[in-house]
């Protein structure tokens, strides 16, 4: 197992990162920061806002063939290790919210468990602690490692958008599922095995920075119950669910999470000062 290659793509208006309050936002699996385009333009005025996409996706590279065939190329914790390393890269030592839906929610939660001193505050959209079973995953894997990722397009489809979505918006809906096509097919693998080993149901209750779930009415992959789920064992927890929303939030209805979003952060922040200034007034106490 290693640290896994990615790369970040700016989604800030302003030319330079640092001038405001820094967002890190994690993409799907089959997805690429593009899924993040609209809910970032309605941010943009008010955060720094860095995209990253997934191995083989968007433009993280690929991953070798006998990497991905092996049973853990790399692990949900060591992609939140790599998100580090990439924030370093360009912000040293930086804070910043963190907002990932799905596989990148999951990254989230990684993140939290492993540094949580690095995040002001953790979104968590239509994800849970754990997805479904690790040979139905491993399997997923075989299959599109061996006939690539295009036969993930119509499931997916069925799946990621709510009632309606397709038509209404068929420009971003194919938008979306020509970055699946175009994945390769062993990043997609390797992320899949990733996934298997994926659980925090045992940890969940060691997050204690200010967390929010949002699920999607029409979610099958991560319902309402695993955002009830998560914010009751968090120690900071809000759970929300977005009507004629399914799996891919942040593009179904871009409005609503930029909305939750900047509350859910500003609210992160009035907590910290809070936080920051009872904790100077017991150290003055004490000093007298």
């Amino acid at each position: 197992m290693s640290m896994p290659k990615i790369k970040a793509v700016r989604l800030s208006p302003r030319m330079h990162l640092g001038e405001k309050e820094l967002v890190v936002l994690g993409p799907s699996l089959g997805t690429s920061t593009v899924m993040w385009d609209d809910a970032a333009r309605l941010l943009g005025d008010h955060y720094d806002l860095l995209g990253w996409d997934l191995p083989g996706h968007g433009i993280s590279p690929g991953i070798d063939p006998e990497d991905a065939a092996a049973p853990g190329a790399f692990t949900m914790a060591e992609l939140a290790d790599a998100v580090i390393a990439l924030v370093d890269s360009i912000e040293p030592g930086v804070r910043f919210h963190y907002a990932g839906d799905s596989a990148g929610g999951a990254v989230g939660a990684e993140l939290a468990l492993a540094h949580p001193d690095r995040l002001l505050s953790l979104a968590m959209l239509c994800s849970s602690p754990k997805f479904g079973e690790p040979r139905a995953w491993n399997e997923r894997a075989d299959a599109v490692a061996a006939q690539g990722t295009a036969i993930r397009v119509e499931p997916s489809a069925e799946v990621w958008f709510a009632p309606g979505f397709l038509a209404e918006h068929p420009q971003e809906a194919t938008r979306l599922l020509h970055t699946l096509r175009d994945a390769d097919r062993f990043g997609y693998a390797a992320v899949c095995r990733a996934l298997a080993g994926y659980d925090v149901r045992g940890r969940f209750g060691e997050i204690a920075l200010p967390f929010l779930a949002i699920a999607g009415e029409f979610d099958t992959v991560s319902p309402f119950s695993d955002a009830e789920w998560m914010a009751q064992h968090a120690q900071n927890g809000a759970a929300v669910r977005l009507p004629a929303v399914a799996h891919i939030a942040p593009t179904e209805n871009p409005a609503a999470v930029a909305d939750l979003l900047r509350a859910h952060f500003s609210a992160a922040n009035t907590a910290s000062k809070v936080a920051q200034s009872t904790l100077s007034a017991i150290d003055e106490e004490q000093q007298k």
